[in-house]
Parts: C-alpha cells; sequence; structure tokens
C-alpha cells in the first residue's frame, strides 16, 4: 500500500513515516516545511500541489495542522486554509484518485469549554458522546474538518476515521504556571493519568485505524492513555486529586518523593479511551503504572520513537515570556 502522510516534518507525521518506513508499505511524506522525512514541499491549501502528490496514492494519514501554539502568531484565514481549507482539498482529491482510506488527525481541544466543569462540580468524563464547544479558531477549524470527513464519509462512502489525539508533545506546557511549579516531566506523567498519550501509542492508533477504516466506513476516536480513574472517582478528582492517586497506585508517593515531584492538586477532566480499545482493537502501552514502573528501573518512561523524534516546537522563533505566545 502506498500512503500519503501530510505533516511529515511535524512530531506524528515524521513518526508515522519513520514506522512506515520499517513497513511493506511504500509512504510519500508532504509538508510546507522540509525535512529528511518530507518527500514533497508544499501546502495542503494548495490544490494543484495537493493533485500531483495523490497519484498512485492508496491511503492518507492527515496530521498537518495549525496547532493551538499558532493562535497568537496567525491569522483566523490562515487557520481556515490549512485546517479546513486543506482538509478539504485532500478529501475531493482522494475521491478523485479512489483512495481506499482516510485517517485524519483531530484533537482533544475540540471539546474546548465543555471539558471545564463547574466551580465545586465533579471532574468532567470526555467520552466521544460529549459536545465540543471549541473555544478558539485551533478547536473551531479542526471540528468543521472533523465534520468534512463525516460528510464525504457518508455521502461518497470514503472510509475515514477520525482520531482526537490528547497531548504527546514533548515540549514544556503552555501555562507558565505549570512550568513554574513542575518539572517538564513531572507534568508530563501526572498527564498520562487523564490527558496525555505516548507518541508511539499515537502511531499505533493511526495503523490500527488503518487497518480498522474499510469495516467501519466512519469513526471518531479519544486516543489518550488509559486512564485509571472510573467514574465513581470524578468527585474527589477536583477536590483532592493526590488522595486518588495514593488508592490506585500506593508507590506513586515515595518515588514521586525521591525525585522531588509532586502530583496535581486538582483534576478537572478524564479522557476515556474505552471506544478506541474496543473498536479499533487498539492496546496502547504508555499509561502512568508504565510510567512508575520506569521511574522504579531508572529508566526513561517514553518510547523510543518519542525520544527519537524529539521536540520540534511550533515557531522558528524564541518569545520572550515562555515556549509559545500568548494572544
Amino acid at each position: 500500500m502506498k500512503i500519503l502522510v501530510t505533516g511529515s516534518s511535524g512530531h506524528l507525521g515524521e513518526a508515522l513515516v519513520r514506522t512506515l518506513r520499517t513497513s511493506n508499505h511504500e509512504v510519500v511524506g508532504i509538508d510546507v516545511i522540509p525535512s529528511a522525512f518530507t518527500d514533497k514541499v508544499g501546502s495542503i491549501a494548495d490544490r494543484q500541489f495537493v493533485k500531483q502528490c495523490m497519484k498512485g496514492i492508496n491511503a492518507v494519514m492527515h496530521t498537518a495542522t495549525l496547532h493551538k501554539p499558532h493562535v497568537a502568531t496567525h491569522s483566523n484565514q490562515q487557520f481556515i486554509d490549512t485546517n479546513i481549507s486543506g482538509t478539504l482539498n485532500l478529501l475531493e482529491e482522494d475521491l478523485a484518485a479512489g483512495i481506499d482510506a482516510f485517517i485524519f488527525t483531530s484533537t482533544t481541544s475540540t471539546f474546548g469549554g465543555a471539558m471545564v466543569p463547574r466551580k465545586g462540580q465533579p471532574a468532567v468524563w470526555i467520552t466521544e458522546e460529549v459536545v465540543p464547544i471549541p473555544k478558539n479558531i485551533y478547536g473551531v477549524t479542526k471540528t468543521t474538518a472533523e465534520n468534512l470527513c463525516e460528510l464525504f464519509s457518508r455521502n461518497h462512502s470514503l472510509p475515514n476515521i477520525v482520531l482526537r489525539t490528547s497531548r504527546f508533545f514533548p515540549e514544556d506546557d503552555d501555562q507558565e504556571q505549570t512550568r513554574l511549579a513542575y518539572e517538564n516531566d513531572n507534568t508530563k506523567v501526572n498527564e498520562l493519568l487523564y490527558r496525555r498519550v505516548d507518541l508511539m501509542d499515537v502511531v499505533s492508533a493511526h495503523l490500527k485505524a488503518l487497518e480498522k477504516a474499510s469495516s467501519i466506513g466512519f469513526g471518531k476516536y479519544i486516543i489518550s492513555a488509559t486512564t485509571p480513574f472510573t467514574y465513581d472517582d470524578l468527585s474527589e478528582l477536583t477536590s483532592d486529586a493526590p488522595k486518588v492517586v495514593k488508592r490506585l497506585y500506593p508507590d506513586y508517593a515515595e518515588l514521586f518523593k525521591d525525585k522531588e515531584w509532586k502530583m496535581f492538586p486538582s483534576i478537572e477532566r478524564v479522557y476515556v479511551n474505552e471506544r478506541a480499545r474496543k473498536e479499533l482493537d487498539w492496546q496502547p502501552k504508555h499509561d502512568f503504572r508504565y510510567a512508575l514502573d520506569c521511574i522504579k528501573s531508572g529508566i526513561d518512561y517514553r518510547s523510543a520513537l518519542s525520544i527519537k523524534t524529539g521536540s520540534k516546537g511550533y515557531h522558528t522563533k524564541k518569545f520572550e515570556k515562555g515556549p509559545y505566545p500568548i494572544k
């Protein structure tokens, strides 16, 4: 199978190209930024470029996007051009080329305001049934792109899987308060409890989606590390998250103490990946328990693929008040 990977110079795009190159698949990477994993340089907003790239392609993995860190540096129109028009170009050229499957990388950021509980209320249990309330142009354009994917699947029988991925970037947190209060690895390990996923597990979800696309037709899935929490934990998570974590992982506190780490005092939402595990037969490996076991053994909790791909940033310049500009 010949697979087109958009955004091949980014975190996920590179990881997909790296992985696919070791398989029996032929892969073509495209991006606006040149890299060792990008075969053709150009924009998905350029319809003619997309058309040329689609020759001989059997399936598309569409990871290219403007991200949340770009909200302060890019215009609304640029978000629309890349995230909506770019996706539309790919979908329409897919139909013309007779593509077998389209895998779209979306984001849990689409849930937006739906992820924030009211004061004194339990943490929010985030499943695919939760209705998104986008809170910025990033969320709006990704939600619209998801809807385009569903429309083309329904109206044109294009097998199409939408994967709403949680955080997998290795860069520092975008919130200054979090950066000042927690070491970067401390933050990332904490997030594996409820809102983070390892890059290798994201790649495996995309491969499973490709395998299952024709039989599913259209599906939308949350891709995040498997949470240990249950619905019954939600009230206590907002008031005393460390207590809940200690009950589930009695050894975590001592391990954290040795590293001078700490747990978040409150957790406000929990991503649930049950549908993806069941319908895609996806088996994510890297969760909070895995990270604790790595700490015990003195090894890196990240996958080898995540380490190889490394940190890329989202801008070519540095900013005075943190890794990302705030609008």
